[in-house]
């Protein structure tokens, strides 16, 4: 079972412009201990993409995302209990978090209805009929055998009323409820965090947090933001919601985000993200670095001898240069995608490092500055040169 240890509060105040609530803690599941502030590479169908779990470890990554959805339409629950598991199938040995799919159900709403039984839903893959309850989403998840696993939600996009908003934030609350219930009949095995909606409005965001950490959660994610809506309105909502949370209990924000927006939600007391922007980005040509994101692509690059970081110690940049990166990418080699897609996690991961030592430091507001002045641009904006 989950072991949450939180070891270190931030007690900076950045001379009362603003508060940091960054904290350093541990999360200790069967398969392992994960330092917190973490990044959680997405592996929605039991692969990171263009990663081999070797890349991954000399990645440092400590967790991966795995997607409920995904894997239950291919290959299918019967692969997983035949091969005894997603860890076994994988071959991936440290802890696995899958969600529950409810956000897929927002991104493919067109093949889905909402109902207060679940959601009804046709495959993307062929058409067949379906149904996931919140019971459904935990049996499956048990089947999974993730390390943690997400309670089914309704996730709402922007902009959406305050009615809209409403009737998803009490599916979400009954669902829990409901989710919570047949995790407990099944014996509480592995861990279950429950979901906080609420939409752009702080009342609502306030009211799913009341109503959800009534249940007793091992941990607890904030939902429905990088949804469409503006960074600084992201940021507002996650700033409101993330105190509301249980000290004592890890706080998840879901899908997000970029290298800012780490830095920033860090700031604010997050422990958890995941996101599909360092892998999507990499098979894009798109790579974080110290100094921002580079476009490989670009033909100041033809020539270029140096890393893409001078300050990374990942293969890619120890290895190869800017030149042969760029001459990969513009041939569409398979070999780009993984080498850029080294890059990015190791970026991530590496900045969540940096970020822990910050915090265990006290010097944070300090990390965060140099962080910015580094890439020139605007904290408040969010948004690389």
């Amino acid at each position: 079972m989950l072991k949450f240890e939180l070891k270190k509060e931030s007690t900076e105040d950045n001379k009362g412009a603003e508060q940091c609530r960054a904290r350093l803690g541990s999360i200790t599941t069967d398969h392992g201990v994960i330092d917190t502030p973490i990044f959680m590479p997405v592996g929605t169908v039991g692969s990171v993409k263009a990663l081999s779990v070797e890349d991954l470890d000399h990645c440092k990554a400590k967790i991966i995302l795995g997607n409920t959805y995904h894997l239950y339409l291919r290959p299918g629950m019967d692969v997983i209990e035949h091969m005894q598991g997603l860890h076994d199938f994988i071959r991936w040995k440290k802890p696995i978090l899958t969600d529950s799919g409810g956000y897929q159900f927002f991104s493919l709403a067109r093949l889905a209805k909402f109902s207060d039984e679940g959601v009804a839903f046709q495959s993307h893959i062929d058409g067949s009929r379906h149904v996931f309850s919140p019971e459904k989403a935990i049996d499956i998840q048990l089947t999974l055998g993730s390390d943690i696993m997400m309670s089914l939600d309704w996730c709402i996009g922007y902009p959406a009323g305050e009615k809209e908003v409403m009737e998803a934030l009490n599916k979400t609350t009954r669902w829990a409820n409901r989710g919570f219930d047949a995790w407990q009949e099944k014996g509480a095995v592995n861990n279950l965090f429950g979901i906080v909606q609420g939409g752009m409005f702080k009342s609502l965001r306030s009211l799913s947090a009341d109503q959800l950490t009534e249940i007793d959660f091992p941990g607890f994610a904030i939902g429905g933001l990088s949804v469409g809506e503006p960074k600084a309105l992201m940021y507002e909502m996650a700033d409101h919601t993330l105190p509301l949370l249980p000290r004592h209990k890890p706080r998840y924000i879901m899908g997000v985000g970029t290298p800012e927006d780490l830095v920033e939600l860090t700031r604010m007391g997050c422990d958890m993200f995941d996101c599909v922007m360092p892998t999507r980005n990499a098979r894009n040509g798109q790579l974080f670095t110290s100094k921002g994101t580079l476009n490989i692509a670009n033909a100041k690059y033809r020539l270029d001898k140096n890393p893409l970081d001078a300050e990374c110690n990942c293969y890619t940049c120890t290895h190869y240069s800017r030149s042969y990166l760029r001459h990969l990418y513009k041939a569409r080699e398979i070999l780009s995608y993984r080498l850029n897609t080294i890059h990015n996690i190791y970026y991530y991961m590496d900045l969540m490092e940096k970020m822990r030592n910050a915090i265990a430091a006290d010097r944070f507001f300090e990390f965060r500055q140099a962080f910015y002045v580094k890439r020139q641009n605007d904290p408040r904006e969010g948004v690389s040169e």
